[in-house]
């Protein structure tokens, strides 16, 4: 009987063959080495590094603000500004984006290559190949937005430079506590791009196509964003995902907020969940003949 005739039960291999719960950590390394020799993954934290300064250059050189976003008005008087607004714009479209066009892609590539069986057959469960791939996965998520956020802070300083600015309180506030907040309103955004992150993990399993995977977690995002924007429920604004890259807000007044943070961090927690579950038991009962 061959691999692809066995039961999915059958085909895991006993943990003691297989060096125990550590397959997992070889897998992720093994998908780590695969991420950093893609062009693609290369490309897009290049991108996180010029971006900020490319914005910021071009704000300088034209001089002009962009008012319609929070702290827009700010951008030539004070550097911290930068790292804001570039956060507002990335919470509208950018960060989906971000999150999926690696995890979209995580499994959907061994469906387009044909390398499920070979994998199979190399001493690693499937549990153990999922955890591996989704914890690679995650691992760049966070490092995309870790170089956007400290890239966006450091074009604010050295090209506008570090001086005190307002919080959303309108009191002025020390450079050094500027940083803090900054790096702090950047950090409030990691669970809800880890809950994306699980979204494109999951279209990458159900739909095994790469530009499925990645582009209809961009399109839930935008419908949640511009659900977000119009009159509705209360109850199912709050249940969605988009709206939580927003929680940074409560942290910048005098005498902060933790609410929308707090709301962020259990509805992002949801979606990790509920879309890794779905999709670990899709791949279980996945019939990998032919692949």
């Amino acid at each position: 009987m061959s691999v692809t005739d066995t039961p999915i039960e059958a085909q895991e291999t006993p943990t003691s063959e297989i060096g125990g719960p550590g397959g997992a950590w070889v897998v992720y390394g093994t998908e780590l080495l695969k991420l950093t020799s893609q062009l693609r993954t290369r490309l897009a934290l290049a991108l996180c590094v010029l971006a900020p300064f490319a914005f910021v250059t071009a704000l300088a050189m034209q001089g002009a603000t962009p008012d319609d976003t929070l702290y827009g008005r700010w951008v030539h008087t004070s550097g911290f500004a930068v790292p804001l607004v570039l956060l507002g714009f990335a919470a509208q479209w950018a960060f989906p984006a971000l999150a999926c066009i690696v995890a979209g892609d995580m499994f959907a590539a061994e469906d387009h290559f044909g390398t499920w069986n070979s994998i199979l057959t190399r001493s690693r469960t499937r549990g153990q190949i999922f955890a591996g791939k989704a914890l690679a996965a995650m691992t760049y998520s966070i490092a995309a937005v870790v170089v956007l956020g400290v890239c966006s802070l450091l074009a604010g300083i050295l090209v506008v430079g570090h001086q005190p600015l307002v919080n959303l309180s309108g009191i002025l506030v020390e450079p050094d506590q500027w940083v803090r907040l900054v790096l702090a309103s950047w950090a409030s955004v990691l669970p809800p791009v880890l809950g994306f992150t699980a979204i494109g993990l999951l279209m990458s399993v159900a739909t095994r196509n790469a530009p499925a995977g990645i582009a209809a977690p961009v399109a839930l995002g935008l419908l949640m964003q511009l659900y977000s924007l119009a009159t509705g429920p209360d109850l199912v604004r709050n249940l969605l995902l988009a709206p939580a890259f927003n929680s940074w807000h409560g942290l910048l007044t005098t005498d902060p907020f933790y609410g929308p943070l707090e709301r962020s961090l259990l509805v992002s927690a949801v979606y990790v969940v509920i879309c890794l579950s779905v999709a670990y038991v899709l791949l279980r009962l996945r019939d990998m003949k032919g692949n």
